[in-house]
């Protein structure tokens, strides 16, 4: 019998305390390796074909299905978390929300008017990237900043009637950054933009844009920071949708994380199921710091700032904020 020398790199301690020997191999003395194959494949087999029973005892029984545990299920109790509006204890809340900045845009009082502007010597991508948001936000416009400072924009900004200013900034020939500034009083927030993709990279054209305005879905915004973050987002569009159109935006947040997607939706003959097409652009929205007031880096307060890596508040990775 031959014999396999193990070193002491290859015992490693257990979190029990005591120690994990490396795993036998069932098969390792079947020299053939097809063979061998043959019974891993047929063991493989055996315990897939046990699962399936398993399953289907626990589905006669009715024992219900267990959720996996993930970050999201696992996720720790925010103070802050809102559960249902209508709900009698959530009254604080909504008159909080009657009289906050976006409080006349949900009350359909006015259009919104959109100012898309870059950071200095755009690149190709950022400039495509900019102009593809003005076709997805209705009443929007995009201009090329000419060396104008944050503070300067929104001076003019504010004389031309926009109620909200995207300047897109850009690192490594590439979207990074996308700060958002709602007129006249702010606020004012900072995103991290990711995994930019625009239209010609996800499909050949960009003709399946209509210049109909969008229906706004804003997802799993849960507490006090994220309902104004996300009513931030959807102050971006107008509030009454052209239906006909049949084109949705969507903010999804999950993990802090807010997935931007554009799709274009068509009902079946018996007008039961829908189909959805991804019209681009795609990117990702990592909230970096609300701001209260427009734009002020030097002596603005701040209602909630990420600093470095890591959350300055930050103690447990199940510990989320929007």
């Amino acid at each position: 019998m031959k014999v396999q020398e193990v070193s002491s790199e290859d015992i490693k301690p257990s979190t029990s305390g005591g120690v994990l020997f490396p795993e036998e191999n069932k098969y390792g003395h079947i020299k053939n390796k097809d063979v061998r194959n043959q019974r891993y494949h047929k063991i493989k087999k055996e315990q897939k074909k046990a699962k399936k029973q398993r399953k289907a005892e626990r589905r006669e029984q009715g024992i219900p299905k267990q959720a996996p545990h993930t970050l999201e299920t696992l996720r720790e109790k925010d103070e802050t978390t809102v559960g249902d509006l209508a709900a009698e204890e959530n009254e604080p809340v909504r008159a909080d929300l009657e009289q906050d900045e976006f409080s006349e845009y949900y009350k359909s009082s006015y259009e919104p008017k959109v100012l898309i502007t870059f950071s200095d010597n755009p690149m190709k991508k950022t400039r495509i990237f900019g102009r593809e948001l003005t076709r997805i936000i209705p009443n929007s416009n995009f201009l090329y900043r000419n060396r104008s400072g944050v503070k300067k924009i929104v001076k003019s900004a504010k004389k031309e009637n926009y109620t909200d200013i995207i300047i897109v900034n850009e690192n490594r020939k590439e979207p990074d950054g996308l700060l958002v500034i709602h007129l006249p009083d702010g606020p004012t927030a900072y995103f991290k933009v990711s995994n930019v993709r625009i239209t010609t990279e996800l499909r050949k054209s960009h003709k399946a844009i209509t210049s109909h305005r969008p229906e706004v879905i804003l997802n799993n915004f849960s507490t006090r920071l994220g309902l104004t973050i996300g009513r931030m987002l959807g102050a971006l569009f107008h509030y009454s949708p052209e239906f006909q159109g049949q084109r949705a935006v969507a903010f999804h947040n999950q993990r802090d994380y807010i997935f931007f997607r554009h799709y274009k939706y068509d009902f079946d003959s018996e007008g039961k199921k829908a189909k959805l097409r991804e019209l681009g652009p795609r990117f990702t929205l990592k909230l970096r710091s609300l701001q209260k007031g427009t734009f002020d880096s030097k002596y603005g307060q701040y209602e909630w700032i990420i600093e470095g890596r890591r959350h300055a508040m930050e103690s447990s990775r199940r510990r989320f904020f929007l």
